[in-house]
C-alpha cells in the first residue's frame, strides 16, 4: 500500500459500500481495455471502507483495475489504512483544502473525486469546474441542490410546493409567538446533520431552552411513523432511475446500524419525486421518510450524497458503484429499478484496523 507521507501500515477486512456522483466524462476506451488502473479519490474517508470496497468489488466485475486513493486529517482514520494511497490533507475549512485536493488530483491522475461526508459537499460543489479542468468529475450536485438539502427551511419549501408531504416547519422565534401548544415538536438545526442537535419537545420551557443551545434551530411537527431511508440513483443527471428503502430498525451514532430493505410502494413514489423535484440531482441522493400508521409518508430531509446504510441497497442488487464506473468509462449501465431482494436485513458489527509502529506516526507521546 503506497502513501503520499509516512504512516504506519495496517490490516483490515470489510464488506463495502459507496457513494458517487458523477458528471459526464469524456469516455476512453483505452481506460476500459488496458491494465491501467482508474484512480478514484474518496475524501474524508473516516470509516468508509464499506464504501470503498464496494467500488473495488463492483471494479472486479467489470475486470477493471481500480486505484482507491483517500484523504483525510490524519492517520487514525480507518479507511486510510485500506485505500492503496493514502494522503494527509487540511480541514475542509481551511482555504488551502480545495487547492490540496486539486495537486492531487493533478499529480494522480484521478478521474472521479467521491465525496463522504454533508460539510464537503458545498465547497466541492462549488469548485466542481476547477476539477473539471484537470480531468476529474466530483460526485456532487450543483451548489443550488446542495443547499436546498443542506437548509431545511428551503428543504420544506421546495417540497411543499412540488406538492410532496412534509412536516410542518416553522423558524424557532416564529413559533415561540405563535405557540399553541401543540407539542411535541421536533427541533435541530437549520444546516444540522447526523441528528446532532435533534430533540424531541414536550414543553413551553424545553423549547425556549433547546432553542437557545441549537444553531439556527427550527422546529417540525412531530410525525408519529417507522422511518424509511431510501437510497435514490439519478445517474449523471439523467433524473432518479432506481429507489430502494430502507427501514430504520436501530441507529448509532447517528449512523443506522439495523436495517431492512422493504419494498414499500408509496415511500419509493415519495422518493422518487422528491428526487425529480431537486432538478439536477446526481449520484445518489439520500431520501429520509416517515411511514405513518394510516399509509401516509413524510418526507423529513434529503441528503445529497451516499448514506451510511447505502451497502445494504448495493447488496440487495441496486449497484450504485457498478453503474458509476460504467458511465465513467462510457458504457451505458443496465438498471431495472425494480431488481432488488426485498426483505433483506443488514446488522452491522465493529471491526478493527490494527497499526504498528504506531505512536510517532499519530503523534502520540507519553505522559
Amino acid at each position: 500500500m503506497r502513501r503520499s507521507s509516512p504512516r504506519p501500515t495496517g490490516l483490515l477486512r470489510g464488506v463495502g459500500v459507496v457513494i458517487l456522483l458523477l458528471m459526464q466524462l469524456p469516455s476512453s476506451s483505452a481506460a476500459s481495455n488496458t491494465a491501467s488502473p482508474l484512480p478514484i479519490l474518496f475524501t474524508c474517508v473516516g470509516r468508509r471502507v464499506e464504501l470503498i470496497e464496494a467500488f473495488r468489488q463492483a471494479a472486479r466485475r467489470l475486470g477493471v483495475a481500480l486505484s482507491a486513493h483517500g484523504t483525510d486529517v490524519g492517520w487514525m482514520a480507518p479507511a486510510m489504512h485500506v485505500v492503496d494511497h493514502g494522503h494527509l490533507t487540511p480541514s475542509i475549512d481551511s482555504p488551502r483544502y480545495i487547492d490540496a485536493l486539486l495537486r492531487l488530483v493533478s499529480h494522480h491522475g484521478i478521474r472521479l473525486l467521491v465525496p463522504t461526508i454533508d460539510p464537503d459537499l458545498p465547497p466541492l460543489s462549488g469548485a466542481a469546474d476547477r476539477f473539471i479542468t484537470e480531468g476529474c468529475r466530483v460526485l456532487v450536485s450543483p451548489p443550488a441542490v446542495i443547499e436546498t438539502c443542506r437548509d431545511k427551511l428551503l428543504t420544506h419549501a421546495i417540497l411543499r410546493d412540488h406538492g410532496i408531504d412534509t412536516p410542518r416547519t416553522w423558524p424557532w422565534e416564529e413559533l415561540l409567538r405563535q405557540d399553541a401548544g401543540a407539542y411535541p415538536y421536533y427541533l435541530k438545526p437549520r444546516r444540522g446533520s447526523a441528528a446532532k442537535g435533534n430533540y424531541v419537545i414536550r414543553t413551553r420551557e424545553e423549547l425556549e431552552a433547546f432553542g437557545r443551545r441549537v444553531p439556527e434551530p427550527i422546529v417540525q411537527e412531530f410525525v408519529e411513523g417507522v422511518e424509511h431511508t431510501v437510497d435514490v440513483y439519478c445517474g449523471l443527471g439523467g433524473g432518479p432511475q432506481c429507489a430502494v428503502p430502507r427501514r430504520r430498525i436501530e441507529v448509532r451514532s447517528g449512523e443506522v446500524s439495523k436495517s431492512l430493505i422493504v419494498r414499500q410502494p408509496a415511500v419509493i413514489e415519495a422518493a422518487l419525486r422528491t428526487a425529480e423535484a431537486l432538478r439536477g440531482a446526481i449520484g445518489v441522493v439520500t431520501v429520509q421518510t416517515m411511514l405513518t400508521s394510516d399509509g401516509g409518508v413524510k418526507v423529513i430531509e434529503i441528503n445529497p450524497r451516499f448514506g451510511g446504510g447505502a451497502p445494504l441497497s448495493i447488496r440487495a442488487g441496486a449497484d450504485f458503484p457498478r453503474w458509476i464506473i460504467e458511465t465513467l468509462l462510457g458504457r451505458t449501465p443496465v438498471i431495472d429499478p425494480s431488481a432488488f431482494e426485498d426483505d433483506l436485513a443488514m446488522l452491522r458489527y465493529d471491526q478493527s484496523v490494527f497499526v504498528s509502529n504506531a505512536s510517532a506516526q499519530f503523534g502520540l507521546t507519553s505522559p
